[in-house]
């Protein structure tokens, strides 16, 4: 007996430990990670970003043509009439460089007394067709009713304009500020074309931007539960 208990315990604890290993390795085989995404979910996943991406870039636009003729409208119409300031674009190069072809003139109305040789001012010329004119002074004098007559010259005219203007009334615009290349894009805005661009267009962009993230947006992707069994527990 004592032989045959030598001889069964050593063959007991073997299987015991080849039953063990079984199950370590079963429950590694469990534990690993799941295998790398195929080509076709790479691809997938490429595509949502691009169309995340495009969606962005779509809502960025329309956001930015909106506040643009938000800023615009703000500019013309309602800054004069809260801020008293007024705007206009010059045509011409005769007061380049200071002021160029395509630049926003803005003026304030000073009166008419208090302008000086030197100051830029914008007012009606008094021949041909009285258009307005932005010329600096070279001369004030009085006229015999007590009125301001000024003569005026372009920077980058040779000589003086050939007239001698009257301010009317008690004030004249005097210039404040230069906004470079502004007035090219406002004649642009004043264009039917653009105009009806930015009213229809901007928020027709704007909603596709918003259409385009709620259509981009993917669920969430949880990460596969490993649930190991009752018998593989009770094995180990």
């Amino acid at each position: 007996m004592s032989a045959l208990s030598t001889i069964s315990t050593p063959a007991v604890h073997g299987r015991r430990s080849a039953a063990k290993s079984v199950t370590a390795a079963e429950t590694a085989a469990v534990k690993q990670p799941a295998a790398a995404p195929t080509t076709a979910a790479s691809a997938a996943g490429t595509s949502g970003r691009f169309r995340r991406i495009a969606g962005k870039v779509v809502k960025g636009i329309g956001v930015g043509m909106l506040i643009l003729g938000a800023l615009v409208f703000l500019f013309l119409a309602i800054g004069p009439r809260i801020l008293g300031y007024q705007t206009s674009t010059m045509l011409t190069g005769s007061m380049a460089p200071l002021i160029n072809p395509g630049d926003v003139v803005v003026t304030v109305p000073t009166p008419t007394t208090d302008v000086k040789v030197g100051d830029i001012i914008t007012y009606h010329i008094p021949v041909e067709d009285q258009r307005v004119e932005t010329h600096r002074i070279t001369e004030i004098t009085t006229t015999a009713d007590g009125g301001i007559a000024v003569q005026t010259k372009g920077d980058a005219n040779n000589g003086l304009d050939p007239w001698i203007a009257t301010l009317q009334g008690k004030t004249v615009d005097k210039h404040v500020a230069t906004i470079p290349y502004v007035g090219n894009a406002i004649r642009a805005l004043r264009e039917p074309i653009v105009m009806n661009t930015l009213m229809y267009g901007a928020p027709a962009i704007l909603v596709i931007g918003m259409l385009a993230s709620i259509w981009t947006k993917n669920p969430d992707n949880t990460a596969p539960q490993v649930t190991v069994g009752a018998g593989d527990e009770s094995a180990a």
